[in-house]
């Protein structure tokens, strides 16, 4: 594929580059910019964040799993490109030197452009920002004093120009339907394109793919970049429903949907790192088929539904239905996920993500708990699970014994009963079946004793 974005600054256009080349690998290879490193090669370590600016903002991306394409068009910044050009340092960098935050420094630069970019953002969250940055040595401590103190510090020039400066640098091509690597700029071009190469490989953020090629290093094959299909992208609201594209990143999800879900919101806030939320993508995180992703449960509690594409073909079904088997969903060759939609409703949504870390895990159950009331009687429920069968599943039995029952502990061990009835997880790294099963159950108990007004969140909990 032909490319072209800007590198510190610096315009760079390449030709008929391998389009799974990672910025990574590009980076290091081929214009030997070391600083940028190779830790775990799956975007778990931040040892590789980039900073990424377009007409969106600046982001920090990991760039082990992020290919060239992705970066058409845009302005890459690395950890070389952050101290102005008279060599004046970046406040991030002179600041973890002053809080000694470095040791053996292999995670320095990756924290150090996690700061950056922060800092340009005005986030100060310091310890959500970090979350994705992996240190050993120093520990978070005094990374986090150095993050502390570059807060009322002005952003350099240089990366203010960037910033304010993001017209496309590569002009859209419609792909033709021989081509076998392409960039679509619209939905009907995607559209078209995958109908007449339904053996394609869409990659949208690459967050799951990135990891095929870095960890298995497979010959894709024919492959779409979906990053620059706007229309595929972003949520918008009616009266009655919220429609969300399938190329919205959980980062932006997480902001659309904290309004009127804020459990779902902070479920997502826990998904990997803000480099990985930056990237990921609602369509992909359910398109890949996942049984432990953790925005389905969500959604699927929510009574969302998905659209499909196939051409000029749409068609709609509900979420739960599009996983039919482990590794196998309702989508035909050719077609690709458009968005979901969710009904406008009374928030009554609780998303619980039992893992072995709060950051940066993979669910070992998530579940996701609506019930609806009148009164003191269950009116409504949908308790959607991952993590407990081969895909995201409704416990169907324990919510008939919710129906038509009050709002009770009574009523909620009678459903935990029954649930046993809807499920027979797998003991596998991350919990044992028995676990499992006994923990999804507890989350009635939970939601029950949240809806009381008692403290359930042990990070919250205070003497």
């Amino acid at each position: 594929m032909d490319i072209t974005f800007s590198l510190n600054g610096n315009p760079v256009s390449l030709t008929d580059v391998p389009p799974t080349t990672t910025l990574l690998d590009w980076l290091r290879e081929d214009r030997q910019l070391t600083g940028t490193k190779e830790g775990c090669n799956e975007g778990d370590c931040g040892a590789c964040t980039v900073m990424v600016t377009d007409e969106s903002g600046t982001q920090a991306l990991n760039g082990c799993i992020l290919f060239l394409p992705q970066v058409n068009g845009k302005h890459v910044t690395t950890v070389e490109g952050l101290s102005a050009p008279d060599g004046t340092l970046h406040p991030a960098q002179t600041a973890m030197i002053d809080a000694h935050g470095s040791q053996c420094g292999f995670c320095t630069p990756g924290f150090v452009v996690s700061m950056a970019s922060a800092h340009l953002n005005g986030s100060t969250d310091h310890d959500i920002q970090l979350a994705g940055n992996l240190c050993r040595c120093t520990g978070y401590a005094p990374i986090i004093r150095a993050a502390e103190a570059i807060t009322e510090q002005p952003v350099p020039d240089h990366l203010l120009f960037l910033a304010k400066n993001t017209e496309a640098l590569q002009p859209a091509t419609a792909p033709a339907p021989g081509d076998t690597q392409v960039q679509p700029h619209t939905s009907d071009a995607l559209a078209t394109w995958y109908a007449a190469n339904p053996d394609a490989t869409l990659i949208a953020g690459a967050t799951d793919v990135g990891l095929w090629v870095t960890k298995q290093f497979p010959d894709l094959g024919k492959v779409a970049f979906l990053n620059q299909c706007d229309e595929l992208s972003g949520v918008t609201e009616t009266a009655t429903e919220i429609r969300i594209g399938a190329m919205t990143t959980l980062s932006d999800l997480e902001t659309a949907i904290a309004p009127h879900h804020p459990s779902f919101a902070a479920m997502i806030r826990r998904y990997a790192s803000v480099q990985v939320r930056n990237a990921a993508t609602i369509g992909g995180n359910i398109a890949n088929g996942s049984p432990i992703g953790d925005g389905p449960p969500a959604l699927i509690a929510l009574g969302a539904t998905l659209h499909l594409r196939h051409g000029d073909t749409r068609r709609s079904l509900a979420l739960e239905d599009f996983f039919i088997d482990y590794g196998k969903q309702d989508r035909a060759a050719g077609e690709f996920v458009e968005a979901i939609t969710i009904p406008k409703q009374t928030d009554t949504l609780r998303c619980y993500k039992l893992s072995k870390r709060f950051d940066q895990d993979i669910s070992a159950v998530c579940g996701c708990l609506s019930i609806t009331r009148e009164g003191d009687i269950i009116t409504a429920a949908r308790l959607a699970y991952g993590g407990m069968a081969g895909t995201p599943k409704r416990a169907s039995t324990a919510e008939a014994a919710l129906i038509g029952n009050p709002f009770t502990e009574t009523t909620m061990q009678s459903a935990m009963a029954a649930m046993a009835q809807d499920f027979q997880p797998l003991s596998d790294m991350r919990a044992s079946a028995g676990y499992r099963l006994k923990t999804a159950q507890n989350m009635l108990l939970r939601y029950l004793h949240e809806a009381e007004g008692h403290a359930t969140n042990v990070s919250e909990v205070t003497s």
